[in-house]
């Protein structure tokens, strides 16, 4: 595997600007669905077998390797979130790998990671930097039908202490969300609004046993904020502030922009919810993007295309939260 050094990312970053001389923010926060980080093996309880060399995918230890360090890259050039809510990993190996073969051992991170009975095997994971973050309490939330038959993906739940400097931290609790997709109709927008009811649910009896604390979810929610799941479902109908008194930080993105595009059109799939009203953005450096051919402007450099390898990093941008 080749190794890539901290001294060599921060020279890369220094001149392509993405480290700014501008004052930093106490904690960055961010989320990101990397899009498929599976490791080579067959699992046999999985549906996992387009991932590996022999599959569909023909996933060799190469191309798994080459986007442990492009995720590397990527964290880096958020300048070393304390936090990174992640969608699309397969297990704890993954991110193992990622945690202790890439430079960002080095930064001390490690991950929250539960199983989760998605038939895919894609979970929610959280990684976090020591010395920045420091786990309290960490469970999977059930979101599953089992009485229908619907399997997804667990909501993610960590509370911990943001650390700044000694006697200077916040207590938050992080919900890493990554909701049903649209598939299935009505059948699927069902089980999408009582995920969404559930999370509301949860968020508000944070904020009532904790007022002090920041409570925030993010997450894939495959819906953008107008939208029945997040607009009623989370109770936000239109607004940026719902009943209970959450901010949703992502109704500020411009129609026609996004995380996530899908043929010539952007949206804000990715979400990013708090009982604070913060700073957040789509993270797009150039080197997350490539000219778009078909539908003109640009588009996440992706991975795969179906069962195409590109090579690149994700089919959705991260997002950014700026604590100060």
């Amino acid at each position: 595997m080749k190794r890539v050094s901290i001294a060599a990312v921060i020279g890369f970053l220094l001149l392509t600007g993405t480290v700014s001389a501008q004052e930093t923010p106490r904690w960055v926060i961010a989320f990101w669905n990397v899009e498929n980080l599976f490791d080579t093996w067959h699992d046999t309880l999985k549906d996992d077998c387009a991932f590996t060399p022999e599959g569909d995918n023909h996933w060799t230890s190469r191309r798994y390797h080459d986007k442990q360090n492009k995720i590397f890259k990527t964290i880096a050039a958020m300048q070393w979130p304390a936090v990174v809510g992640m969608a699309e990993v397969e297990n704890d190996h993954v991110l193992r790998d990622l945690c202790r073969n890439t430079p960002l051992r080095k930064l001390g991170y490690d991950f929250v990671h539960f199983e989760s009975p998605d038939q895919r095997g894609i979970d929610c994971a959280l990684l976090y930097r020591k010395g920045c973050f420091e786990i309290l309490e960490a469970r999977n939330i059930y979101v599953s039908d089992t009485a229908e038959g619907f399997y997804t993906r667990d909501l993610l739940f960590v509370g911990g202490v943001l650390i700044y400097t000694a006697g200077n931290s916040d207590t938050c609790y992080l919900l890493v969300n990554h909701w049903p997709s649209k598939r299935g109709g009505a059948e699927a927008e069902r089980h999408r609004m009582a995920i969404a009811q559930l999370l509301r649910h949860t968020l508000d009896s944070l904020q009532r046993i904790h007022p002090a604390a920041l409570v925030l979810a993010m997450g894939d929610f495959n819906a953008s904020s107008d939208e029945e799941a997040v607009s009623h479902g989370l109770g936000f109908a239109g607004g940026k502030k719902n009943p209970d008194g959450f901010y949703n930080l992502m109704y500020h993105i411009p129609r026609g922009e996004g995380s996530y595009k899908y043929q010539d059109n952007w949206s804000c799939i990715d979400q990013m919810i708090a009982n604070r009203e913060l700073s957040v953005e789509v993270f797009a450096p150039d080197f997350l993007l490539v000219d778009d051919k078909k539908y003109m402007g640009r588009k996440p450099f992706r991975t795969y295309s179906g069962m195409t390898y590109l090579g690149g990093y994700s089919d959705h941008m991260p997002l950014i939260a700026r604590i100060p």
